[in-house]
């Protein structure tokens, strides 16, 4: 049988140390549209905004970025999608995808894994939300007339880079 040892109870100085490390203020987020502009050099619709809470998502380094909390288990931002604007269609093999609207309104289409041309649509507004599960192509569409503001939950601290199938227009464009 093992033994539960006390830990001893945090001191008020520790307290105001750790709350203060887990807070990321919105005055202080800062709206990344570099991250993603290799999709917007493909082609302009692709144009969106990364908006770090937690962790880096999937778009790749961002941990000399100081501003932003260290990731366990899952990573948080939020994504500006002007109006017209299109998530192209992406697969995170490695880990599900929650997309929860905040402003504006969303198509989200899920693509059939074996022929991409096959697909699901549905239309998402104010606090909806949808899960993607891993390995399932997913694409998003500003259908509104306003930007969408929206948060992307990954579910893992260290997500892999997505993938681009072949019915994306993304396949085969790379970060450069």
């Amino acid at each position: 049988m093992t033994e539960h040892v006390a830990q001893p109870a945090a001191r008020p100085a520790d307290l105001e140390a750790l709350i203060d490390s887990c807070i990321a203020a919105r005055e202080t987020r800062h709206e990344d549209w570099d991250t993603l502009g290799f999709q917007a050099k493909a082609d302009e619709r692709f144009r969106r905004a990364q908006i770090r809470y937690i962790g880096s998502g999937a778009t790749g380094n961002h941990e000399t970025d100081g501003r932003i909390l260290p990731a366990d288990h899952f990573t948080f931002s939020n994504m500006r999608l002007p109006a017209g604007a299109i998530g192209p269609e992406h697969t995170h093999h490695d880990v599900e995808e929650v997309f929860f609207v905040l402003e504006g309104e969303l198509e989200v289409t899920v693509h059939d894994v074996e022929d991409g041309t096959k697909t699901a649509s549905r239309m998402l507004g104010y606090r909806d939300l949808v899960r993607v599960p891993a390995g399932v192509p997913r694409s998003l569409r500003n259908i509104g007339d306003t930007d969408a503001l929206f948060c992307v939950v990954i579910g893992t601290g260290r997500p892999q880079l997505p993938t681009y199938p072949p019915t994306s227009p993304m396949h085969g464009v790379t970060r450069d």
